[in-house]
């Protein structure tokens, strides 16, 4: 068995945050990092949803940039499939763009 390294442990307590954010509603990889105590790490929490289509149930389509664009996108397969992952829980998307965005914004600091 070996050690799981200082990345792997971040990218599971990044899964753990993401798994609870509801159906309908968005966070940003920021809002996760400053969550977990390390504010200047919105850029890894960016890479453990990239890395998340190795684990159950990390609903990463949930998870966008702090304006509401959904800059992971790519990483998903098919052309549309966040945007249609979001569409699914009546989030409406134009121009890659989560419109009501502070509204649906789930924001860790204050749910959890």
């Amino acid at each position: 068995m070996k050690d799981k390294n200082t990345n792997d442990n971040f990218f599971d307590r990044v899964y753990e945050v993401a798994k609870l954010i509801p159906y309908g509603r968005v966070t940003s990889y920021g809002a996760i990092a400053k969550y977990l105590g390390a504010a200047r790490s919105a850029r890894m929490v960016g890479w453990a949803m990239n890395a998340s289509g190795k684990q159950e149930d990390v609903p990463a389509h949930r998870v966008v940039n702090r304006k509401g664009v959904l800059t992971g996108k790519h990483h998903f397969d098919g052309t549309n499939l966040m945007q249609q992952l979001l569409e699914n829980e009546d989030v409406e998307v134009i121009d890659n763009q989560i419109q009501n965005f502070e509204k649906l914004f789930w924001d860790p600091m204050e749910e959890l």
